[in-house]
C-alpha cells in the first residue's frame, strides 16, 4: 500500500500518484449498476452509501473500505470519508488528497451523472464542520419506500479509528438516520475480477509459487542436507526478505509493488495450525524420519493477494503417505469443480466425496472448508468454499483453494513424528473452460514433495524423479540430484546452470534495455542522402530542338519529352517505368510513369522533401505510327536508367562505409608474410577472367592483390572482429575467413565477410574412362596425390596462421585477436538460408564458411536461443537466435536433425548461452517490437521467462497490463522460415536475374487488369482463337489433371500390397 506523506499518497520514489480515469469511469459505472440492480438483497436497501477509511497502520489487515479505495481509485486514501448518493459523491479529506481527487469530477459526471463535492479538512480542524454539511446533504437525498429519511449503508464491522472517523461515527449514529450493512454488496462487487485484476493476481501468484519452489524448498533441503538447526521463525524472516526484493531471487517485479499477505508459515515437529493466522514458532525445524513439514507463503502484487501451501514428506510411513495421496486427489477434485454456473458448495462436496470414497476414516479430520475467495482481501466474505454456500460461481472469480487434514496420528512412537497434519493450497482463477491454477509452478505431486533418507542420515534417491532446477545453484540438495547410480546427471547439471543463466540474462537485459533505452542501435551509420540529380543547369545547355519527338540525351542522362510544343527535360532517375504496346490499328503507344511522392512503394528523396507543395507529373502517354522508334526509345531509357540507378546505388553503399585507416606496408620493418595462389570471395566481379592472388600481412593490416592493378583489397587488423582458419577435411577447400566490424568494398560489393581459399582437389571428376577397379594402381596413386596435396595445403595455411598469430601477439600491436578453428565434432546440419549446410561452432562463434551466403554469429551478440518444434515425434527442430540488438532480425536455422539436440544443448550450456525450448515456431518480429516499445514492462513481466514452459511471470490475457512472459502462447504457430528463405533468396540472385526481373516488372507496372484482359482478348482474336470457349479450356484442364493423377494412384495401389 502507498505511504502517506503530508496526507497525500506517494510511492516509494516520492512521485505523486495519478488516478487511472478510464478504469475509474468503468468501475464507477459498474459500482452504481450493481448497487441499483441488487439494492434490496445485497445493499440493505440503502439510498446512500458511506465508506470511511481509517488512518494507515503497520499491521497487516484487510478492510473493505481500503479495498474499495484501491478498486475504484487505484490507491488507498487513509482518513478519507466517501459518501455515494444518486446525484452527488462527497469526499471529506485533506487538501493534498483533494487536489488528487479533482480529476474524477468530469468522469463521474459523464458516467453516472453525479456531481463530485470535495470537502477539505484543514490540518487544525477536526472535520466536524465538513461532517455536518455532508449529513445535511444526505438528508436531502431521495428516499425510497416513503421513508422519512434515507437509509444509509455503511460497513458495520469496521470500527472507527482516528479522530475524524470517530467524530463521523458519533454524528452518524446521533443523526437518527437508518443504518444498514453493505458488506455483502461490496463482496459481490469485488468477486468477479476484470482483466487488469486477474493480471495482478497472476503476477502475485507467480511470485508466490516461485518463492515456494525456488527459495523455500531449497532452503529447507539445505537445512536438512547440512543438518543445521534453524528455527521456523528464522526461515520465516529469510522468506519474507526474499519476497520483499523479487529481483534478488530472479523475479522481475518492482519491490514497491510487492508485499506479503501474512508472515510466511513454517511448521514441523507435531505442532500444526492450518489457519492463515498461524505463526512460525521459535522451535527448530524438525526433519528426523519420519516427519512432515508444512510451508505456506502468501504474496500481494498491487494489493491483490495470492496463496500457496505445500506439505513436504520426509521418509514418511504408509499412513502419512496414504493420507497425502487422498488429500492430493481431494484437492484436485475441488479445483476441477470451480466452473462457472456451479454452486460454491459443489467445490467442498467434490473434495468430501473423494475422501469418503478413498479414506472414510479421514473425514472427521478434513477441514470444514476448501478455502475462500481471494483478491484485494485475503479472505473475501461470502465466498467461503463450504457445504452451505449456495452462491453461483462466475467467470473471473479467484479462490484460495486450501484443503487439509488436521490432528492425524502416524505409527511412530516419537510425539514429534506421531502427530501430524497435511495442507495444500493453490490460487485458482475461474475461467470459461478449465480453471486456471495460477500457482502451478510449485509442484505438489508425491514424487516432488516426498524424500527418503536411510538410517545413517545419508540421502537416498527420491522415490521418483525429483524436482527441476531451483533458484540458486548453491542451495541444491543432494536428494534432488541423485540418479540411479548415485551420480549427478548431466541433464540436472545443465538445468542448474541454465537456471542460473536465466537470472543473469534477465539482469543483463534489464541493464541494457532500461539503462540504454532506445539508444542501443545496430552500429550502422546513417545513410547519407544521394546528391541531387541535375540534368541541365541552365536552359542554354538543352540540345537544339529537332523534331517534336521523344529524345534520349545519353551524355546528360535525360529524356526530352514534347509537351505543348516544347521539349521538356526529365532526368532519367525520375522515371519509374517505361513500356510500349501496339493496338490493332498498328498504332504504337509509349507510356512513361514517373516517381511521385506519396504513392505506395515510392521512397522519399531529398528533392521531394525540399519541394513540398509543388505539382508533379505522374505519367505521360504518346502515340506513334513508327513502332521502330518507339522500341528504340524504350530500350534506350531502360538501359540509361539501369546504369544511373546502379551508379547511384554503389555511391550510396560507399557513403555508408566507415573510413578505414591507411595500410602501413611492412617495408624495412619486416618481410611481409605471404600466402600465394588464393581465390577471394566475394569475387571482384566483371566479365574478365578471374585470377588468383596473394595475401600479405603488413604492419597494420592485410592486402590481397592480383596481377590486375584494380583488383586489390585492404583489411585492417583493427576492423577484424573474428578470424577463422578451416582446413579441408571433408570439404573441397581450405580457407581463411575474416568477419569484420565494419563493411568494406570488394569490387563493387559491400561486405562484412571476406574469405580466401584454395581448392585442395579437382572439382570435376572424369567419369568417361570406363569402370575402374578399386585396386587399380593408377587410382590408388591418384588418391594418394590428392591426400598429399590436401595435407600440403593445410600445412601451408597452418604455418601462415601461426606466423600471423605471432605477429598479432607482438606488444606494439596490442591486438586481442587470434585465428579460431571450427570444432567439427560439435557440428550439425541445418538450413540457415536456402540450402542445407554443415554448421560448426567455434570457441566464440557459430559459423558456416563453405556455402554462400556465409553464416557467422558471434556468441557475444546472442541474447537467447529458442529451440523450436522440439518434440518426441519430430525428426527435425529449428533454432531461433535472438540477438542483443533487438533491431536485428532473428536468425533462424531450420531442419536440424533431432539427433543433434542434446549436443546443441550441451554446447550452448558450455558457452553460457541461455536457451529455451518450445513446441511451436514463434513469430519473432512482433515479439521484438513489443519489447522495444516498452522495455520496462518486458523486464517487469519476467523478461524471457515467457518462453519457459514451466510458467513465468506473465498473463495470458491481451490487455494493456497483461503479462505475456510466463505463459507460452500458441497463437502464432506458423514459422517464418519461408519468409526468411524468400528474403535470403532475393539477396543472392545474380545481377542478370535482377535486370531481367526488373525489365519484366517494368512491362507490367501501371496496367490494370482490364487493360491486360483486353490485350489478351485482342491477341486471341488476331490468332483466330475465338472458338476456344471457356468450356473447352476447362475440359482440357480436367484431362491434364486426370493424367497427372494417374501415376501416383497406381503407385499407391502397388504399395498397398506390401502392407
Amino acid at each position: 500500500m502507498p505511504e502517506e506523506r503530508n496526507g497525500l499518497p506517494v510511492n516509494a520514489n516520492g512521485n505523486k500518484y495519478t488516478i487511472d480515469l478510464p478504469t475509474f469511469s468503468r468501475r464507477l459505472q459498474a459500482f452504481y449498476k450493481h448497487w441499483k440492480d441488487h439494492k434490496d438483497e445485497l445493499w440493505g436497501s440503502s439510498d446512500v452509501l458511506v465508506v470511511a477509511t481509517p488512518p494507515p497502520s503497520e499491521d497487516l489487515r484487510y478492510l473493505k473500505s481500503s479495498a474499495l479505495n484501491i478498486w475504484l481509485l487505484g490507491y488507498e486514501f487513509p482518513e478519507t470519508i466517501m459518501v455515494f448518493g444518486e446525484k452527488n459523491i462527497h469526499f471529506i479529506c485533506s487538501g493534498k488528497k483533494a487536489s488528487l481527487l479533482e480529476v474524477v469530477k468530469a468522469p463521474a459526471r459523464e458516467t453516472v451523472n453525479a456531481e463530485v463535492v470535495i470537502w477539505v479538512k484543514a490540518k487544525n480542524e477536526n472535520g466536524s464542520t465538513q461532517i455536518d454539511k455532508v449529513l445535511r446533504a444526505i438528508r436531502s437525498q431521495p428516499k425510497s419506500d416513503d421513508r422519512d429519511a434515507p437509509v444509509v449503508g455503511n460497513i458495520a464491522r469496521e470500527a472507527p479509528e482516528g479522530k475524524l472517523l470517530e467524530i463521523w461515527s458519533d454524528k452518524l449514529k446521533g443523526s437518527g438516520l437508518t443504518l444498514s450493512d453493505i458488506s455483502n454488496g461490496l463482496s459481490d462487487l469485488f468477486a468477479a475480477k476484470d482483466k487488469n485484476e486477474i493480471t495482478c493476481i497472476k503476477k502475485a501468484a507467480y511470485l508466490t509459487a516461485y518463492v515456494m519452489k525456488n527459495f523455500v524448498l531449497p532452503e529447507v533441503l539445505k537445512v536438512i542436507d547440512e543438518e543445521k538447526k534453524v528455527t521456523h521463525s528464522e526461515l520465516m524472516e529469510e522468506t519474507e526478505k526474499a519476497i520483499s526484493d523479487p529481483p534478488k531471487i530472479g523475479v522481475k517485479l518492482k519491490a514497491e509493488n510487492v508485499d506479503i499477505c501474512y508472515p510466511p508459515i513454517f511448521q514441523s515437529g507435531g505442532n500444526f495450525d492450518l489457519r492463515p493466522s498461524a505463526t512460525s514458532t521459535d522451535d527448530p525445524l524438525y526433519y528426523d524420519s519420519p516427519s512432515v513439514i508444512i510451508c505456506a507463503v502468501g504474496c500481494r502484487y498491487n494489493s491483490y493477494c495470492s496463496n500457496v501451501a505445500r506439505t513436504y514428506l520426509i521418509d514418511t510411513d504408509a499412513v502419512q503417505t496414504k493420507a497425502y495421496e487422498v488429500l492430493l486427489r481431494a484437492h484436485e477434485a475441488a479445483i476441477h469443480a470451480l466452473k462457472p454456473g456451479n454452486k460454491v458448495s459443489d467445490v467442498y462436496e467434490a473434495a468430501l466425496t473423494v475422501v469418503k470414497r478413498d479414506a472414510p476414516e479421514l473425514v472427521p479430520h478434513l477441514t470444514k472448508s476448501a478455502g475462500t475467495g481471494i483478491g484485494l482481501e485475503f479472505r473475501e466474505s461470502g465466498l467461503t468454499l463450504n457445504a452451505k454456500n449456495e452462491r453461483l460461481l462466475k467467470e473471473g472469480m479467484a479462490f484460495n483453494v486450501s484443503l487439509g487434514f488436521k490432528d492425524l496420528q502416524s505409527k511412530s512412537s516419537n510425539p514429534k513424528s506421531q502427530n501430524f497434519s497435511l495442507l495444500l493450497a493453490d490460487t485458482v482463477i475461474v475461467t470459461d473452460g478449465v480453471c486456471y491454477v495460477a500457482t502451478s509452478v510449485s509442484p505438489k505431486v508425491s514424487k516432488d514433495v516426498a524424500y527418503c533418507f536411510n538410517e545413517d542420515g545419508e540421502e537416498e534417491e527420491p522415490r521418483k524423479a525429483n524436482m527441476g532446477p531451483t533458484a540458486r545453484a548453491s542451495t541444491y540438495s543432494k536428494a534432488t540430484l541423485r540418479s540411479d547410480n548415485g551420480e549427478i546427471s548431466k541433464e540436472e547439471l545443465r538445468k542448474q546452470h541454465q537456471a542460473e543463466l536465466a537470472r543473469q540474462k534477465i539482469e543483463e537485459t534489464a541493464r541494457r534495455l532500461v539503462g540504454v533505452g532506445s539508444a542501443n542501435g545496430d552500429g550502422r551509420s546513417t545513410v547519407k542522402s544521394a546528391s541531387e540529380l541535375v540534368a541541365y543547369k541552365s536552359v542554354n545547355e538543352l540540345p537544339p530542338p529537332r523534331e517534336m519527338m521523344i529524345q534520349v540525351d545519353q551524355r546528360n542522362e535525360a529524356i526530352l519529352i514534347p509537351i505543348y510544343g516544347s521539349m521538356v527535360p526529365f532526368h532519367v532517375a525520375t522515371v519509374k517505368t517505361v513500356s510500349s504496346q501496339q493496338d490493332t490499328n498498328r498504332n504504337c503507344y509509349i507510356r512513361i510513369i514517373f516517381n511521385v511522392p506519396g504513392t505506395p512503394f515510392t521512397p522519399h528523396d531529398a528533392n521531394s522533401l525540399k519541394n513540398q507543395g509543388v505539382i508533379y507529373l505522374k505519367e505521360v502517354s504518346f502515340r506513334s505510327k513508327d513502332p521502330r522508334h518507339i522500341s528504340e526509345v524504350v530500350q534506350q531509357i531502360k538501359t540509361l536508367r539501369r546504369g544511373v540507378m546502379a551508379r547511384e546505388s554503389e555511391r550510396a553503399e560507399r557513403a555508408t562505409l566507415v573510413t578505414q585507416e591507411k595500410l602501413e606496408l611492412a617495408g624495412n620493418k619486416f618481410k611481409p608474410i605471404r600466402l600465394h595462389d588464393l581465390w577471394i570471395r566475394p569475387n571482384f566481379g566483371g566479365r574478365a577472367r578471374k585470377l588468383s592472388g596473394t595475401l600479405e600481412a603488413h604492419a597494420n593490416g592485410f592486402r590481397y592483390s592480383t596481377s590486375r592493378a584494380d583488383e586489390r583489397v585492404d583489411i585492417m587488423y583493427g576492423n577484424i572482429k573474428h578470424a577463422f582458419f578451416q582446413p579441408a577435411e571433408k570439404e573441397m577447400i581450405t580457407l581463411l575467413h575474416f568477419h569484420l566490424h565494419n563493411h568494406i568494398m570488394v569490387g563493387n560489393k559491400k561486405t562484412k565477410d571476406v574469405q580466401f581459399y584454395v581448392e585442395v582437389m579437382e572439382m570435376v571428376q572424369n567419369i568417361g574412362s570406363g569402370k575402374r577397379s578399386a585396386y587399380d594402381p593408377d587410382e590408388i596413386e591418384e588418391e594418394q596425390r590428392e591426400r598429399d596435396r590436401k595435407n600440403k595445403i593445410n600445412m601451408e595455411f597452418q604455418q601462415y596462421v601461426n606466423r600471423v598469430n605471432d605477429l598479432w601477439g607482438q606488444p606494439q600491436l596490442r591486438l586481442d585477436l587470434e585465428f579460431d578453428q571450427p570444432l567439427r565434432e560439435l557440428g550439425f546440419h541445418g538450413v540457415p538460408y536456402k540450402a542445407s549446410a554443415f554448421i560448426v561452432p567455434t570457441s566464440s562463434c557459430l559459423v558456416e564458411l563453405i556455402e554462400t551466403p556465409f553464416l557467422v554469429i558471434s556468441l557475444s551478440d546472442i541474447e537467447i536461443v529458442n529451440l523450436e518444434r522440439v518434440g518426441l515425434a519430430q525428426k527435425n527442430f529449428d533454432m531461433a537466435i535472438v540477438f542483443k540488438d533487438f533491431k536485428r532480425d532473428v536468425m533462424r536455422i531450420d531442419s536440424i536433425p533431432s539427433s543433434s539436440l542434446d549436443g546443441i544443448k550441451e554446447w550452448l550450456d558450455t558457452t553460457d548461452t541461455k536457451y529455451y525450448e518450445s513446441r511451436l515456431n514463434l513469430n519473432w518480429r512482433p515479439i521484438l517490437k513489443t519489447i522495444m516499445d516498452d522495455p520496462q514492462q518486458f523486464i517487469e513481466e519476467g523478461g524471457w521467462e515467457f518462453l519457459n514452459l514451466e510458467g513465468t511471470d506473465s498473463d495470458s490475457d491481451n490487455s494493456a497490463e497483461s503479462d505475456q512472459g510466463y505463459e507460452p502462447s500458441d497463437a502464432e504457430p506458423e514459422s517464418e522460415s519461408e519468409d526468411d528463405a524468400s528474403e535470403s533468396e532475393s539477396l543472392v540472385e545474380s545481377e542478370d536475374d535482377e535486370e531481367e526481373s526488373e525489365e519484366e516488372s517494368e512491362e507490367d507496372k501501371g496496367k490494370t487488369w482490364e487493360e491486360l484482359e483486353r490485350e489478351a482478348s485482342n491477341a486471341d482474336r488476331e490468332k483466330g482463337n475465338e472458338s476456344d470457349s471457356e468450356d473447352e479450356r476447362r475440359r482440357r484442364k480436367m484431362k491434364a489433371f486426370g493424367k497427372a493423377r494417374a501415376g501416383p494412384s497406381s503407385a499407391a495401389s502397388k504399395r498397398s500390397k506390401f502392407r
